[in-house]
């Protein structure tokens, strides 16, 4: 009897494997079928079709069908795209270093980049550019002004500027240059020892910009990481911004797919800073953002404040298809630490019910019901319970406040009129600026939008057709005053001052990170020790 079980064993212990090796030239077979099959279409449609083909037409439409057809992070990049891509990551552009706006058809210029080509032949805040190379941009759309003003490095440009109280034109002719797309929107000290820094995405330079205005801030004890809406970026930076808080060897990602080998990411060298740390996300928190909030929630290195993050956590890998667009495709998913899948839930080909889903004014991964049947995970030094299932849920949730937003509010911001009041009031009002507020702290003290310059808010969305609404506008008084009060800030002094002027204001995260920090002992051990 026992031979005629070993003897049968020994015939399974064959037969098995050459069943799986059947199956897959079978599945092979039927891969090869089907890609003649697409051939063959292609073929006969090229030969028989009534029109002249639009082949790249085609050829892109036929890309992007199959890949909506699969997770919501496969995409095509068009040549336009990739090269405003690179720019984003690498950091920089060549042009002459202004920022811009449209205001009544004409081409101002609301800030200049300090040491930037622009301002070192001349240019002002307010000059409005009539010419660009000696033709007309009166009446220019904002989409154009980048090909008129963005070139080669070392290639010139020459505009012609109205600028207030002068008779006659003022031309300038411009060298472009390499202009540095900044990562870090704000560094400043949020209270005395306590350092704030804001950073929107991660591009290559952003390490050596963090290192940079950490730096600033002097001697501090304790940090707030502002990584709200930050959207992601290179994966390397994440892997070093983690590692600048964290023993060296510290694990901060991982990934497996299907036909890659699972790989760990580690930290390179011992972490910089050692005070206490809040990190602050929201639902615009997405990729390499959320992969160093879950590196220092799982290693309970910081406290995790604001609101789920969006759940980006599928590694794509970038294809060049030769003509300088290309193809981002899925390959692995990235977890955490302790192993928590950064990825929310999706269906396949169903990626606009994703993305709409993503936006709804309540997070479906927030709610109670389904928080309570997302896996748990224990964080790796206190073994405090950590929720997986999607993205990033923080250690203390504030939730968005939305009592002062009204409808009347929305198309304000929805047809741009806080541009336009600000342009015409930087316009106005500038130059008595600058003498009044020679420094943000002097602004933020006395600094207030009176009744004239509201009045003239809703007569400016009045004349863009928005009817006046006394009842929404009450409500949400004090925050569009707010809102323009930091937009003046930001053209006075930098971006840093918009946000000094709003968080304090306007921020509850922000609120709520500080205060944590600021009362650690009592407050912030309660979340982040078991």
């Amino acid at each position: 009897m026992k031979r005629v079980v070993f003897s049968l064993f020994l015939i399974f212990a064959c037969v098995l494997p050459s069943l799986a090796v059947a199956q897959t030239q079978r599945a092979q077979e039927r891969e090869i079928m089907q890609l003649q099959k697409l051939n063959r279409f292609y073929r006969y449609l090229n030969a028989t079709y009534v029109d002249t083909l639009q082949v790249e037409s085609l050829v892109e439409t036929a890309i992007k069908s199959m890949l909506s057809e699969l997770d919501p992070h496969s995409t095509y990049l068009d040549k336009d795209e990739m090269k405003a891509q690179a720019e984003s990551v690498d950091g920089s552009f060549s042009g002459v270093g202004v920022e811009y706006n449209i205001l009544n058809d004409t081409l101002m210029i609301v800030g200049t980049v300090a040491n930037g080509p622009a301002e070192k032949v001349g240019v002002m805040a307010n000059d409005r550019i009539v010419e660009i190379d000696g033709k007309s941009v009166v009446g220019i759309k904002r989409s154009e002004v980048p090909s008129k003003l963005r070139g080669e490095k070392g290639s010139q440009v020459e505009i012609a500027v109205v600028r207030r109280g002068v008779d006659q034109l003022l031309r300038f002719n411009i060298t472009r240059d390499k202009i540095p797309i900044e990562t870090i929107d704000a560094a400043f000290l949020a209270a005395p020892g306590i350092g704030y820094v804001k950073v929107n995405r991660f591009g290559r330079t952003t390490m050596s910009e963090f290192r940079s205005a950490v730096e600033s801030l002097g001697e501090i004890e304790a940090l707030i990481l502002d990584l709200s809406s930050n959207g992601g970026g290179l994966f390397d930076q994440s892997i070093e911004m983690a590692g600048y808080f964290l023993p060296k060897e510290s694990l901060v990602v991982s990934n497996e797919g299907r036909m890659i080998e699972p790989r760990y990411y580690r930290t390179k060298e011992e972490g910089v800073f050692k005070g206490h740390v809040a990190v602050i996300v929201n639902s615009s928190s997405a990729s390499a953002s959320e992969i160093v909030a879950g590196a220092l929630q799982d290693w309970d290195r910081a406290i995790v404040v604001g609101q789920n993050s969006f759940g980006k956590g599928l590694v794509q890998q970038q294809v060049p298809l030769g003509d300088g667009s290309a193809v981002r495709i899925t390959v692995a998913r990235y977890h955490t630490p302790t192993g928590r899948a950064i990825q929310r839930p999706y269906e396949q080909g169903h990626r606009e019910e994703y993305y709409k889903n993503r936006y709804k004014s309540v997070d479906s991964l927030a709610v109670d019901s389904v928080k309570d049947l997302r896996p748990k995970y224990k964080t790796l030094l206190r073994g405090r319970e950590v929720l997986g299932g999607g993205g990033i849920t923080p250690d203390v949730v504030v939730k968005v406040d939305t009592t002062q937003v009204s409808d009347y509010m929305v198309k304000i911001v929805a047809q741009g009129v806080y541009s336009d009041f600000i342009l015409e009031y930087m316009d106005r009002e500038r130059e008595k600026l600058e003498k009044r507020y020679p420094t943000f702290e002097k602004f933020e003290k006395e600094f207030e939008l009176d009744d004239k310059a509201m009045a003239r808010l809703v007569e400016l969305c009045t004349a863009k057709g928005i009817e006046y609404d006394q009842e929404g506008y009450l409500k949400s008084k004090d925050l569009i005053k707010d809102q323009l009060s930091a937009m003046v800030a930001q053209r006075l002094f930098s971006t840093s001052e918009f946000y000094r002027w709003m968080n304090p204001r306007q921020n509850e995260s922000y609120q709520k990170a500080l205060y944590l920090l600021q009362n650690w002992d009592n407050e912030a051990k309660k979340y982040i020790e078991p």
